[in-house]
């Protein structure tokens, strides 16, 4: 399918069209049903996800802007978002998730790789500006999925001060990665 129609597509989809939310689903859920089974790993359960990535397509189409990304990548990091939720959902371990990252991101141009690799560095980098114990829970919670609770109790530190870690930390890492 053509960028522009596939932009067009989402454009009625954004004004609710229902036609236009068929014909999309049509053209692109062979493609976006291969992102969830490659990260989940399970057809029953990646076609589960896949309804949902329709949802929230429809949800948050008018959020689309063709001058931020190609309408195919737009929606492929929905799908592979749920299909990460779906994934953390299940408390998976680290490596797995970064499997799921590299599976997903597989079919990138050389010249979008190199601004993930380069992003991802500075991630890395502004994560050793924290203390040592508040990286390793961020990673905790965001890589690996454990609650605040499961947190606080691996830290032996209060529900509210496991919150305020985290809060904090990331209010480092985006003013970090902001400069």
């Amino acid at each position: 399918m053509a960028t522009e129609e596939m932009e067009a597509l989402i454009g009625r989809v954004a004004m609710r069209d229902q036609k236009a939310f068929a014909a999309l689903y049509k053209r692109t859920s062979p493609k976006l049903l291969g992102v969830c089974l490659r990260i989940i790993g399970n057809k029953a359960d990646a076609e589960e996800v896949l309804q949902e990535v329709y949802i929230k397509i429809w949800q948050q189409a008018e959020q689309f802007s063709a001058s931020e990304g190609s309408a195919i990548s737009w929606l492929a990091t929905i799908a592979r978002n749920r299909s990460i939720d779906f994934v953390r959902a299940r408390k998976p371990v680290a490596d797995e998730i970064d499997a799921a990252y590299d599976l997903a991101d597989g079919e990138l141009d050389p010249e979008e790789q190199a601004i993930v690799k380069g992003e991802g560095r500075r991630i890395d980098s502004c994560m050793e500006e924290l203390e040592a114990d508040r990286a390793r829970a961020v990673r905790s919670a965001y890589v690996e999925g454990l609650s605040y609770q499961e947190l606080a109790d691996q830290y032996s530190v209060p529900l509210n001060t496991m919150r305020t870690w985290l809060r904090r930390s990331l209010i480092r890492l985006r003013e970090c990665m902001d400069r």
